[in-house]
């Protein structure tokens, strides 16, 4: 559909937020929690954190929960119950996503659904509706510009708002969802009259060209001193998968006793050593810097080659997160130039 653009009045948020409630969705917004800012359950524009640049984890558990039961059973004799999970997910509305983090779900989405149709995935998504911020401010972590998005970027987002020069904000309608929440209190969104975005949005000059960085990165698997010399002081945490928006690789676990158990899928990072341990005990990236090439590599090669997508989109959360200091940023500058 066409974007349409109105103008959200900042003094209509409120009631915003209460017909969305009362229409029987959540909605999840960023909210403060000591020092960091997650996204919790709101019921008020006054939860809502103010004057951030990034939240400290972003909102993927709403469609990709760090650990969830995918089904139950039982040992009935010889024989094993299978107890299959409810897929009925509430509504949900995220409020308040930076532009970077509503393009993750995209991301996501295509690994979801690539070759095999994931319903838990599936169904969270088609329940969710993402109202997006744009940035008026950034810091030295973002790169969105470098890997395809902007400070203003609409792709994700359902309802875009970007807030102008009088408070207010400017709302770019981009879906049939965005739509549908517009029509539970239309009165609330004014049209809006030749208002310019731009001028209010961030600074994000690009610090490197992907296309060029995507091409040159198989010529240089092959280059151990490249990701030796840039992982180093990589301690193999798993900070940087656990906070990336875009990161979706999972375990399998039983939790289980004689009677039964349940079947659970949880968060991994292919920066842990036992990640890719056989069960012989060989481990094809024993090292650290086999583990950093490929985060690298399936981030920003593998990615685009078998999905059409990037793996990243630019938060800059690995390299706020990382207790060793290590940069993204810096180190993909670094490969762009490396010969």
């Amino acid at each position: 559909m066409q974007i349409e653009k109105k103008i959200l009045k900042k003094g209509s948020l409120g009631k915003l937020f209460e017909k969305i409630s009362a229409s029987g969705r959540r909605i999840l917004a960023p909210a403060q929690d000591g020092e960091n800012i997650f996204f919790k359950e709101v019921s008020s524009p006054e939860q809502v954190a103010r004057d951030y640049i990034q939240t400290t984890l972003s909102a993927k558990s709403a469609v990709f929960p760090a650990c969830e039961k995918l089904f139950g059973y039982k040992f009935e004799g010889s024989q094993v119950k299978i107890e299959d999970r409810d897929l009925n997910f509430k509504p949900t509305v995220i409020f308040g996503l930076r532009p970077c983090d509503a393009r993750s779900f995209s991301v996501m989405n295509q690994v979801f659904t690539w070759d095999y149709q994931d319903e838990f995935f599936k169904k969270r998504l088609e329940n969710t509706a993402i109202i997006g911020l744009s940035c008026s401010k950034a810091d030295q972590y973002c790169f969105c510009a470098s890997v395809g998005g902007g400070p203003g970027d609409s792709q994700g987002s359902d309802i875009l708002l970007t807030q102008i020069g009088s408070g207010d904000y400017l709302a770019e309608v981009i879906t049939e969802k965005g739509k549908e929440l517009v029509s539970i209190v239309p009165e609330l969104f004014e049209p809006a009259e030749g208002e310019d975005k731009e001028k209010y949005l961030a600074s994000m000059p690009k610090q490197f060209e992907l296309k060029e960085l995507s091409e040159k990165l198989p010529g240089l698997f092959n280059n151990p001193e490249l990701w030796i010399e840039q992982s180093l002081r990589c301690l193999g945490c798993g900070a940087c998968a656990f906070v990336c928006p875009a990161c979706v690789c999972f375990d399998i676990q039983d939790e289980a006793k004689k009677e039964g158990g349940i079947r659970l899928r949880c968060w991994d990072s292919c920066g842990f050593s036992l990640f890719t341990l056989h069960t012989s005990g060989h481990n094809p990236r024993e090292a650290q810097s086999q583990r950093w090439r490929q985060r690298v590599m399936h981030k920003f090669s593998y990615f685009n080659d078998r999905l059409g997508v990037i793996g990243c989109v630019g938060c800059g959360r690995c390299s706020r997160i990382c207790p060793a200091d290590m940069n993204l940023l810096e180190h993909l500058k670094a490969i762009a130039e490396a010969k």
